[in-house]
Protein backbone atom coordinates (compact mmCIF):
# COMPACT_ATOMS: atom_id res chain seq x y z
CA UNK A 1 0.00 0.00 0.00
CA UNK A 2 1.56 3.28 -1.12
CA UNK A 3 2.01 5.64 1.51
CA UNK A 4 0.77 8.94 1.10
CA UNK A 5 2.49 12.84 2.29
CA UNK A 6 -0.15 15.50 3.13
CA UNK A 7 0.03 19.17 3.25
CA UNK A 8 -2.70 20.60 5.18
CA UNK A 9 -3.17 23.97 4.48
CA UNK A 10 -3.35 26.20 7.68
CA UNK A 11 -5.66 29.08 6.13
CA UNK A 12 -8.60 26.64 6.48
CA UNK A 13 -7.34 23.06 7.22
CA UNK A 14 -7.73 21.46 4.18
CA UNK A 15 -5.43 18.70 2.24
CA UNK A 16 -4.00 21.40 0.30
CA UNK A 17 -1.63 18.78 -1.31
CA UNK A 18 -1.22 15.13 -1.42
CA UNK A 19 1.87 13.27 -2.58
CA UNK A 20 2.70 9.34 -2.68
CA UNK A 21 6.02 8.39 -1.28
CA UNK A 22 8.47 6.39 -2.26
CA UNK A 23 8.93 3.02 -1.97
CA UNK A 24 12.33 1.85 -0.42
CA UNK A 25 12.92 0.10 -4.27
CA UNK A 26 12.40 3.74 -5.91
CA UNK A 27 14.34 5.89 -3.29
CA UNK A 28 17.16 3.34 -4.23
CA UNK A 29 16.77 3.71 -7.82
CA UNK A 30 16.66 7.20 -7.91
CA UNK A 31 20.16 7.25 -5.47
CA UNK A 32 21.16 4.88 -8.57
CA UNK A 33 20.45 7.55 -11.40
CA UNK A 34 21.77 10.19 -9.07
CA UNK A 35 25.15 8.18 -8.70
CA UNK A 36 25.70 7.71 -12.43
CA UNK A 37 24.67 10.96 -13.57
CA UNK A 38 27.15 13.07 -11.05
CA UNK A 39 30.28 12.03 -12.70
CA UNK A 40 29.38 13.47 -16.08
CA UNK A 41 28.43 16.45 -14.33
CA UNK A 42 31.37 16.71 -12.33
CA UNK A 43 33.09 16.91 -15.50
CA UNK A 44 31.68 19.90 -17.28
CA UNK A 45 33.65 23.05 -17.12
CA UNK A 46 32.83 25.11 -13.51
CA UNK A 47 31.85 27.73 -15.40
CA UNK A 48 29.19 25.87 -17.08
CA UNK A 49 27.61 24.48 -14.30
CA UNK A 50 27.55 28.17 -12.92
CA UNK A 51 25.63 29.19 -15.30
CA UNK A 52 23.06 26.70 -15.46
CA UNK A 53 22.31 27.06 -11.58
CA UNK A 54 21.84 30.46 -12.25
CA UNK A 55 19.72 30.14 -15.07
CA UNK A 56 17.49 27.87 -12.72
CA UNK A 57 17.21 30.45 -10.37
CA UNK A 58 16.31 33.10 -12.69
CA UNK A 59 13.52 30.39 -13.79
CA UNK A 60 12.84 30.28 -10.18
CA UNK A 61 12.02 33.97 -10.07
CA UNK A 62 9.88 33.59 -13.83
CA UNK A 63 7.41 31.43 -11.45
CA UNK A 64 7.25 34.32 -8.25
CA UNK A 65 3.64 35.07 -8.79
CA UNK A 66 2.36 31.88 -9.14
CA UNK A 67 4.91 30.97 -6.21
CA UNK A 68 4.15 33.47 -3.92
CA UNK A 69 0.36 32.04 -3.25
CA UNK A 70 1.36 28.75 -3.00
CA UNK A 71 3.37 29.61 -0.25
CA UNK A 72 0.81 31.27 1.55
CA UNK A 73 -1.16 28.28 0.95
CA UNK A 74 1.07 25.54 2.25
CA UNK A 75 2.55 27.96 5.42
CA UNK A 76 0.46 30.82 5.82
CA UNK A 77 2.95 33.74 5.24
CA UNK A 78 1.01 36.83 3.80
CA UNK A 79 1.62 37.46 -0.07
CA UNK A 80 1.74 41.26 0.80
CA UNK A 81 5.66 40.53 1.68
CA UNK A 82 6.01 39.04 -1.96
CA UNK A 83 8.05 35.57 -1.55
CA UNK A 84 11.40 34.66 -0.86
CA UNK A 85 13.18 35.31 -4.57
CA UNK A 86 15.11 38.18 -3.28
CA UNK A 87 16.95 36.41 -0.87
CA UNK A 88 17.18 33.10 -3.00
CA UNK A 89 18.88 34.70 -5.80
CA UNK A 90 21.27 37.08 -3.28
CA UNK A 91 22.50 33.55 -1.27
CA UNK A 92 22.42 31.70 -4.91
CA UNK A 93 24.06 34.58 -6.61
CA UNK A 94 26.83 35.11 -4.16
CA UNK A 95 27.67 31.68 -4.13
CA UNK A 96 28.16 31.84 -7.61
CA UNK A 97 30.21 34.36 -7.37
CA UNK A 98 32.70 32.56 -5.16
CA UNK A 99 32.53 29.28 -7.01
CA UNK A 100 36.07 29.91 -8.69
CA UNK A 101 37.40 30.89 -5.50
CA UNK A 102 36.35 28.49 -3.06
CA UNK A 103 36.95 25.76 -5.40
CA UNK A 104 40.41 26.60 -6.33
CA UNK A 105 43.26 24.34 -5.58
CA UNK A 106 45.11 25.37 -2.68
CA UNK A 107 49.26 25.49 -3.87
CA UNK A 108 51.33 24.50 -1.67
CA UNK A 109 55.25 24.08 -4.14
CA UNK A 110 55.35 24.94 -7.91
CA UNK A 111 59.17 23.99 -8.74
CA UNK A 112 61.20 22.46 -10.97
CA UNK A 113 61.15 18.89 -8.34
CA UNK A 114 57.54 19.30 -7.77
CA UNK A 115 54.30 20.16 -7.39
CA UNK A 116 52.28 19.60 -4.57
CA UNK A 117 48.94 21.45 -4.51
CA UNK A 118 44.91 21.08 -2.19
CA UNK A 119 42.29 20.08 -4.65
CA UNK A 120 38.97 19.97 -3.94
CA UNK A 121 36.48 16.95 -5.14
CA UNK A 122 32.74 16.51 -4.90
CA UNK A 123 31.61 14.40 -2.57
CA UNK A 124 29.38 12.65 -4.92
CA UNK A 125 25.67 12.66 -3.84
CA UNK A 126 24.14 15.13 -1.37
CA UNK A 127 20.84 14.49 0.61
CA UNK A 128 19.12 17.90 1.29
CA UNK A 129 16.30 17.79 3.91
CA UNK A 130 14.99 21.19 3.61
CA UNK A 131 12.37 22.87 6.02
CA UNK A 132 8.89 24.94 5.65
CA UNK A 133 9.47 27.84 7.40
CA UNK A 134 11.83 29.61 4.49
CA UNK A 135 11.58 26.85 2.50
CA UNK A 136 13.23 28.33 -1.00
CA UNK A 137 15.81 30.14 0.73
CA UNK A 138 16.67 27.26 3.13
CA UNK A 139 17.16 25.12 0.05
CA UNK A 140 19.02 27.13 -2.18
CA UNK A 141 21.79 27.78 0.56
CA UNK A 142 23.06 23.88 0.10
CA UNK A 143 21.33 22.87 -3.48
CA UNK A 144 23.36 25.77 -5.37
CA UNK A 145 27.08 25.35 -3.73
CA UNK A 146 26.71 21.36 -3.84
CA UNK A 147 25.28 21.49 -8.08
CA UNK A 148 27.99 24.00 -8.92
CA UNK A 149 31.13 22.36 -7.36
CA UNK A 150 30.15 19.20 -8.95
CA UNK A 151 27.83 17.18 -6.37
CA UNK A 152 24.26 15.11 -8.07
CA UNK A 153 21.39 16.53 -5.40
CA UNK A 154 18.40 15.09 -3.64
CA UNK A 155 16.08 17.44 -2.15
CA UNK A 156 13.63 16.18 0.34
CA UNK A 157 11.12 19.29 1.20
CA UNK A 158 9.38 19.33 4.38
CA UNK A 159 5.80 17.98 4.02
CA UNK A 160 4.26 21.38 5.08
CA UNK A 161 5.85 23.03 1.94
CA UNK A 162 6.10 20.25 -0.79
CA UNK A 163 5.50 22.32 -3.90
CA UNK A 164 8.58 24.07 -3.10
CA UNK A 165 10.69 21.08 -4.28
CA UNK A 166 8.30 20.15 -7.69
CA UNK A 167 8.76 24.21 -8.23
CA UNK A 168 12.81 24.12 -8.06
CA UNK A 169 12.98 20.83 -10.09
CA UNK A 170 10.57 22.09 -12.50
CA UNK A 171 12.80 25.55 -13.09
CA UNK A 172 15.76 23.91 -13.06
CA UNK A 173 15.22 20.51 -15.41
CA UNK A 174 13.87 23.47 -17.62
CA UNK A 175 17.20 25.33 -18.28
CA UNK A 176 19.24 22.21 -19.04
CA UNK A 177 20.29 20.60 -15.71
CA UNK A 178 19.85 16.95 -15.72
CA UNK A 179 16.74 16.00 -14.02
CA UNK A 180 19.18 12.62 -12.32
CA UNK A 181 21.17 15.85 -11.43
CA UNK A 182 18.58 17.01 -9.36
CA UNK A 183 15.91 15.40 -8.09
CA UNK A 184 12.85 16.54 -6.06
CA UNK A 185 11.79 13.51 -4.02
CA UNK A 186 8.82 12.46 -1.42
CA UNK A 187 10.47 10.36 1.21
CA UNK A 188 9.46 8.97 4.50
CA UNK A 189 11.65 9.41 8.05
CA UNK A 190 12.10 5.65 7.39
CA UNK A 191 13.23 5.57 3.79
CA UNK A 192 15.02 8.48 4.57
CA UNK A 193 16.97 6.62 7.49
CA UNK A 194 17.79 3.86 5.64
CA UNK A 195 19.37 5.49 2.54
CA UNK A 196 21.49 7.12 5.05
CA UNK A 197 22.79 4.04 6.83
CA UNK A 198 23.46 2.44 3.30
CA UNK A 199 26.12 4.59 2.81
CA UNK A 200 24.17 6.09 0.13
CA UNK A 201 25.28 10.19 0.22
CA UNK A 202 28.81 11.17 0.49
CA UNK A 203 27.35 14.26 3.21
CA UNK A 204 23.48 15.25 4.20
CA UNK A 205 22.60 18.37 5.52
CA UNK A 206 19.46 18.83 7.29
CA UNK A 207 17.31 22.16 8.98
CA UNK A 208 14.65 20.97 11.31
CA UNK A 209 13.93 19.97 15.02
CA UNK A 210 16.76 18.95 17.49
CA UNK A 211 15.32 15.64 17.26
CA UNK A 212 15.36 15.38 13.52
CA UNK A 213 19.00 16.21 13.64
CA UNK A 214 19.05 13.60 16.38
CA UNK A 215 17.67 10.70 14.03
CA UNK A 216 20.14 12.07 11.00
CA UNK A 217 23.21 11.29 13.48
CA UNK A 218 21.69 8.23 14.48
CA UNK A 219 20.94 6.99 10.89
CA UNK A 220 24.59 7.73 9.95
CA UNK A 221 25.89 6.23 12.96
CA UNK A 222 29.13 4.24 11.53
CA UNK A 223 29.27 5.28 7.90
CA UNK A 224 31.22 8.15 8.41
CA UNK A 225 28.72 10.40 6.53
CA UNK A 226 29.39 13.85 6.40
CA UNK A 227 26.48 15.86 7.80
CA UNK A 228 25.45 19.52 8.51
CA UNK A 229 22.70 20.59 11.26
CA UNK A 230 20.69 23.56 11.67
CA UNK A 231 18.58 22.63 14.80
CA UNK A 232 16.83 24.49 16.98
CA UNK A 233 17.46 28.38 18.60
CA UNK A 234 16.30 30.89 21.14
CA UNK A 235 17.99 33.86 19.76
CA UNK A 236 18.64 36.66 22.19
CA UNK A 237 18.62 40.60 21.69
CA UNK A 238 20.60 42.96 23.99
CA UNK A 239 19.59 47.04 23.66
CA UNK A 240 22.24 48.64 25.68
CA UNK A 241 21.67 51.66 26.97
CA UNK A 242 23.46 53.86 23.87
CA UNK A 243 21.60 51.88 21.86
CA UNK A 244 19.61 53.46 18.90
CA UNK A 245 16.04 53.03 20.71
CA UNK A 246 13.66 53.32 17.37
CA UNK A 247 16.08 51.10 15.35
CA UNK A 248 16.25 48.51 17.99
CA UNK A 249 12.43 48.40 18.85
CA UNK A 250 11.40 47.99 15.14
CA UNK A 251 14.26 45.97 14.27
CA UNK A 252 13.80 43.27 16.94
CA UNK A 253 10.11 43.06 17.42
CA UNK A 254 10.25 42.82 13.65
CA UNK A 255 12.77 39.90 13.86
CA UNK A 256 10.18 38.41 16.83
CA UNK A 257 6.55 38.42 14.86
CA UNK A 258 7.40 38.28 10.77
CA UNK A 259 6.32 35.41 9.25
CA UNK A 260 4.31 34.69 12.82
CA UNK A 261 7.96 33.91 14.67
CA UNK A 262 8.55 31.06 12.41
CA UNK A 263 11.96 31.81 11.08
CA UNK A 264 15.31 30.08 12.16
CA UNK A 265 17.11 33.28 13.55
CA UNK A 266 14.03 35.22 14.55
CA UNK A 267 14.33 36.90 17.90
CA UNK A 268 12.80 34.58 20.56
CA UNK A 269 14.34 36.68 24.23
CA UNK A 270 15.21 40.35 24.62
CA UNK A 271 17.42 41.92 27.31
CA UNK A 272 17.10 45.82 27.64
CA UNK A 273 18.98 47.93 29.47
CA UNK A 274 17.26 49.54 32.77
CA UNK A 275 16.91 52.93 31.68
CA UNK A 276 15.45 52.22 28.43
CA UNK A 277 13.72 49.19 29.54
CA UNK A 278 10.21 51.11 29.69
CA UNK A 279 10.09 53.15 26.96
CA UNK A 280 11.27 49.92 24.39
CA UNK A 281 8.39 48.33 25.93
CA UNK A 282 5.76 50.55 25.18
CA UNK A 283 7.19 51.34 21.69
CA UNK A 284 7.40 47.51 21.39
CA UNK A 285 3.23 47.08 22.06
CA UNK A 286 2.69 50.28 19.91
CA UNK A 287 4.09 48.44 16.63
CA UNK A 288 2.37 45.25 17.35
CA UNK A 289 -0.78 46.30 17.93
CA UNK A 290 -0.60 47.56 14.78
CA UNK A 291 -0.33 44.41 13.09
CA UNK A 292 -3.23 42.89 11.57
CA UNK A 293 -3.98 38.75 11.61
CA UNK A 294 -5.64 37.05 9.10
CA UNK A 295 -6.14 35.42 6.01
CA UNK A 296 -2.88 35.46 4.27
CA UNK A 297 -3.80 36.06 0.70
CA UNK A 298 -5.59 39.45 1.78
CA UNK A 299 -3.04 41.70 0.82
CA UNK A 300 -4.13 43.65 3.99
CA UNK A 301 -2.75 41.22 6.05
CA UNK A 302 0.73 41.71 8.18
CA UNK A 303 0.16 38.42 10.43
CA UNK A 304 -1.11 35.23 8.68
CA UNK A 305 -1.40 31.54 10.75
CA UNK A 306 1.15 29.73 12.18
CA UNK A 307 2.32 26.83 9.42
CA UNK A 308 0.34 23.87 11.70
CA UNK A 309 -2.42 24.24 14.86
CA UNK A 310 0.56 22.19 16.61
CA UNK A 311 2.66 24.74 16.26
CA UNK A 312 0.42 27.32 17.72
CA UNK A 313 -0.62 25.20 20.58
CA UNK A 314 3.15 25.14 21.71
CA UNK A 315 3.19 28.09 21.83
CA UNK A 316 0.30 29.04 23.41
CA UNK A 317 0.79 26.92 25.85
CA UNK A 318 3.95 28.20 26.77
CA UNK A 319 2.33 31.96 27.30
CA UNK A 320 -0.42 30.10 29.10
CA UNK A 321 2.24 28.71 31.02
CA UNK A 322 4.57 31.71 31.69
CA UNK A 323 1.46 33.74 32.62
CA UNK A 324 0.45 31.23 35.32
CA UNK A 325 4.29 31.71 36.86
CA UNK A 326 3.89 35.80 37.06
CA UNK A 327 4.42 37.28 33.51
CA UNK A 328 2.01 40.07 32.03
CA UNK A 329 0.87 39.96 28.90
CA UNK A 330 0.79 43.09 27.51
CA UNK A 331 -1.37 42.65 23.88
CA UNK A 332 -5.34 42.59 24.87
CA UNK A 333 -6.60 39.69 22.84
CA UNK A 334 -9.25 41.86 21.70
CA UNK A 335 -7.46 43.53 19.16
CA UNK A 336 -6.81 40.32 17.56
CA UNK A 337 -10.32 38.48 16.63
CA UNK A 338 -9.29 36.55 14.33
CA UNK A 339 -7.28 34.21 16.88
CA UNK A 340 -9.29 31.32 16.42
CA UNK A 341 -7.95 28.92 19.00
CA UNK A 342 -6.57 27.19 16.09
CA UNK A 343 -3.47 28.12 13.50
CA UNK A 344 -4.30 31.38 14.03
CA UNK A 345 -2.52 32.85 16.73
CA UNK A 346 -2.57 36.46 18.01
CA UNK A 347 1.03 38.16 18.83
CA UNK A 348 1.99 38.46 22.52
CA UNK A 349 4.50 40.69 24.33
CA UNK A 350 5.90 39.24 28.16
CA UNK A 351 7.34 40.77 31.25
CA UNK A 352 8.03 40.17 34.23
CA UNK A 353 9.40 37.22 33.16
CA UNK A 354 12.31 35.00 33.81
CA UNK A 355 14.07 32.38 33.27
CA UNK A 356 12.27 29.77 34.90
CA UNK A 357 9.72 29.66 32.25
CA UNK A 358 9.60 27.76 28.75
CA UNK A 359 9.13 30.64 27.18
CA UNK A 360 12.52 32.39 27.85
CA UNK A 361 14.13 28.86 27.30
CA UNK A 362 12.36 26.81 25.21
CA UNK A 363 12.15 27.25 21.10
CA UNK A 364 8.50 29.25 20.86
CA UNK A 365 9.16 29.83 16.81
CA UNK A 366 5.78 31.48 16.89
CA UNK A 367 4.66 34.93 17.50
CA UNK A 368 5.40 35.40 21.38
CA UNK A 369 8.76 37.63 22.72
CA UNK A 370 9.65 38.29 26.23
CA UNK A 371 11.20 41.11 27.21
CA UNK A 372 13.71 41.83 30.42
CA UNK A 373 15.63 44.42 32.14
CA UNK A 374 19.50 44.03 32.85
CA UNK A 375 21.31 45.81 34.91
CA UNK A 376 25.00 45.61 32.80
CA UNK A 377 26.97 43.63 29.97
CA UNK A 378 27.44 40.99 32.73
CA UNK A 379 23.70 40.07 33.73
CA UNK A 380 23.10 40.25 29.96
CA UNK A 381 26.06 37.71 28.53
CA UNK A 382 25.35 35.62 31.47
CA UNK A 383 21.51 35.51 30.57
CA UNK A 384 22.20 35.49 26.60
CA UNK A 385 24.25 32.14 26.92
CA UNK A 386 21.88 30.74 29.42
CA UNK A 387 20.00 28.89 26.96
CA UNK A 388 20.66 24.84 25.35
CA UNK A 389 20.96 26.73 21.53
CA UNK A 390 23.35 28.99 20.09
CA UNK A 391 22.40 30.44 16.55
CA UNK A 392 22.30 34.19 16.58
CA UNK A 393 22.81 37.15 19.24
CA UNK A 394 21.44 40.79 18.30
CA UNK A 395 23.71 43.81 20.04
CA UNK A 396 22.13 47.01 20.11
CA UNK A 397 24.99 49.50 20.72
CA UNK A 398 27.37 52.66 19.33
CA UNK A 399 30.37 51.00 20.59
CA UNK A 400 31.74 48.34 18.02
CA UNK A 401 34.51 47.52 20.53
CA UNK A 402 32.23 46.82 22.91
CA UNK A 403 30.10 44.92 20.88
CA UNK A 404 32.79 42.76 19.51
CA UNK A 405 34.45 42.33 23.18
CA UNK A 406 30.75 40.74 24.29
CA UNK A 407 30.76 39.33 21.26
CA UNK A 408 33.91 37.16 22.39
CA UNK A 409 31.30 36.06 25.71
CA UNK A 410 28.78 34.82 23.88
CA UNK A 411 28.18 31.03 22.68
CA UNK A 412 26.89 31.56 19.64
CA UNK A 413 27.17 30.98 15.56
CA UNK A 414 26.66 34.90 14.83
CA UNK A 415 27.17 37.21 16.41
CA UNK A 416 24.98 40.90 14.78
CA UNK A 417 25.56 44.46 16.09
CA UNK A 418 22.07 46.91 14.93
CA UNK A 419 20.63 43.67 12.80
CA UNK A 420 19.07 40.97 13.44
CA UNK A 421 17.34 38.00 11.33
CA UNK A 422 19.71 38.19 8.81
CA UNK A 423 21.36 35.52 7.23
CA UNK A 424 24.56 36.77 5.41
CA UNK A 425 25.59 34.81 2.21
CA UNK A 426 29.46 36.29 2.51
CA UNK A 427 29.38 34.47 6.54
CA UNK A 428 28.98 31.36 7.77
CA UNK A 429 25.90 30.43 8.85
CA UNK A 430 26.52 28.23 11.64
CA UNK A 431 25.21 27.28 15.40
CA UNK A 432 26.73 25.76 18.13
CA UNK A 433 25.10 23.37 21.35
CA UNK A 434 21.75 21.92 20.19
CA UNK A 435 21.65 24.36 17.46
CA UNK A 436 23.50 21.69 15.57
CA UNK A 437 26.90 21.48 13.48
CA UNK A 438 29.00 22.25 10.63
CA UNK A 439 28.25 25.72 8.41
CA UNK A 440 26.67 26.61 4.93
CA UNK A 441 27.33 29.42 2.70
CA UNK A 442 30.26 31.45 2.52
CA UNK A 443 33.80 29.88 1.59
CA UNK A 444 33.45 27.64 4.18
CA UNK A 445 29.88 25.66 2.63
CA UNK A 446 31.78 24.83 -0.02
CA UNK A 447 34.42 23.20 1.88
CA UNK A 448 31.68 21.42 3.40
CA UNK A 449 30.26 20.29 0.62
CA UNK A 450 33.75 19.40 -0.85
CA UNK A 451 36.23 16.67 0.41
CA UNK A 452 40.06 17.91 0.21
CA UNK A 453 42.59 15.45 -1.83
CA UNK A 454 46.12 16.30 -1.88
CA UNK A 455 48.71 15.93 -5.30
CA UNK A 456 52.35 15.11 -4.24
CA UNK A 457 54.13 15.20 -7.95
CA UNK A 458 57.58 14.46 -7.61
CA UNK A 459 58.66 15.67 -11.32
CA UNK A 460 62.26 14.18 -12.00
CA UNK A 461 63.96 10.94 -10.30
Amino acid sequence: MTQTLKCISPIDGSVFVERPLLSMDRANAAVARAKAAQKEWASRPLQERIDLVMAGVAKVGEMNDVIVPELAKQMGRPVRYGGEFSGFNERASYMASIAKEALAPLNVEETDDFKRYIAREPYGLVLVVAPWNYPFMTAINTVAPALISGNAVLLKHASQTPLVGERMAEAFHAVGIPEDVFQNVFLGHDTTSALIAGKNFGFVNFTGSVGGGVAMEMAAAGTFTGIGLELGGKDPGYVMEDANLDAAVETLIDGAMFNSGQCCCGIERIYVAESLFDEFVNKAVEIVNGYKLGDPLDPETTLGPMAHVRFAQEVRDQTAEAIAAGAKPLIDPANFPEDDGGAYLMPQILVNVDHSMRVMRDESFGPVVGIMPVKDDAEAIALMNDSEFGLTASLWTNDIDRAEAIGHQLETGTVFMNRADYVDPGLCWTGCKNTGRGGGLSIIGYHNLTRPKSYHLKKAL
